[in-house]
């Protein structure tokens, strides 16, 4: 919305996303940009007919808020092949964003969510804020003009987040040779198997290849010789059938071992907020409920 604003775009609003109003209405308004969350394109493109749906003047798909698997790129590209693709990466703290991935790295640089933005500067640093060689895994911090000054009567937390003028994100990603920043997970929902370190995006992004999966997710469960196993939760494609054992024997296929999930449970639709994201906390309360 920011840059938008700032060259005088006009921007349109919907109170609630829904497949058959959002279509409507970009149909209706004749956009240059439609920006959503990987929740949204994915429901959007698996309804019927969606290949005949014209939109002349949009030039430019954004998302962010959460990654979005490569099956879910390459459809989207080639659904509508006259509409570029761009991923904006940042949090709250640092609106607009922190990074982007232009649409000729899309399919190229899958995974990454691009190159840092003007004036800001990405590293990933370790426990103790040092920079990490390239490809390691480490907490990404960023810093520029659109990081925040601090939380609102917390100056505590604003301490934590904000050290020296970098911006602790708590994510947890990795950097490339040509500079482009990999987001590897949430710290907070990094799964620790028996000493060995899963990430549950890269899980997802192999359930994502199951032709008959809508929706996935994967979150870290209680267990008692472990600690900690990942547990997938899916949601099915209408009209499709799969089962956990076809799911498992899946990832066994692209997966080492240890990441595959232990458990999978099957639900009509995956918990999330008002911004699309999936709230990995309501499913682990629920674990923990029912333990």
């Amino acid at each position: 919305m920011v840059p938008v604003t700032y060259k005088g775009g006009t921007i349109i609003i919907e109170e609630a996303f829904s497949p058959k109003g959002t279509l409507e209405l970009l149909q209706k308004s004749n956009p240059t940009m439609f920006f959503g969350v990987p929740a949204m394109y994915t429901i959007i493109l698996n309804l019927p007919n969606i290949r005949e749906l014209e939109l002349p003047s949009l030039r430019l798909f954004g998302y962010g808020a959460a990654p979005m698997p490569y099956e879910m790129v390459k459809k989207l590209k080639d659904t509508f092949p006259n509409v570029k693709v761009q991923n904006l990466y940042g949090q709250t703290e640092n609106s607009p964003a922190a990074s982007t991935l232009k649409d000729d790295l899309a399919l190229e640089k899958i995974g990454s969510v691009g190159e840092a933005l003007p004036q800001t500067e990405i590293q990933v640093v370790d426990e103790f804020g040092a920079p990490l060689p390239i490809g390691a895994v480490g907490e990404i911090v960023m810093r520029g003009p659109q990081v925040m000054k601090g939380y609102l009567r917390d100056e505590e937390e604003t301490k934590r987040t904000v050290r020296n003028g970098w911006l602790y994100t708590g994510d947890l990603g990795k950097l490339d040779e040509e500079g482009l920043l990999y987001i590897v997970d949430r710290k907070k929902d990094m799964i620790i198997r028996g000493g060995e370190n899963v990430y549950p995006v890269e899980v997802e992004e192999v359930l994502f290849q199951i032709p008959s999966l809508l929706e996935a997710t994967v979150v870290g469960v209680p267990h008692e010789v472990l600690g900690e196993v990942p547990k997938a939760y899916v949601v099915i494609k209408e009209n499709h059938t799969l089962t956990e054992d076809e799911i498992k024997e899946y990832c066994m296929n692209n997966l080492a071992k240890f990441k595959v999930p232990m458990e999978v449970e099957f639900l009509d639709e995956l918990p999330r907020n008002a911004s699309g994201k999936v709230l990995k906390h309501v499913l682990r309360s629920q674990v923990h409920a029912n333990s």
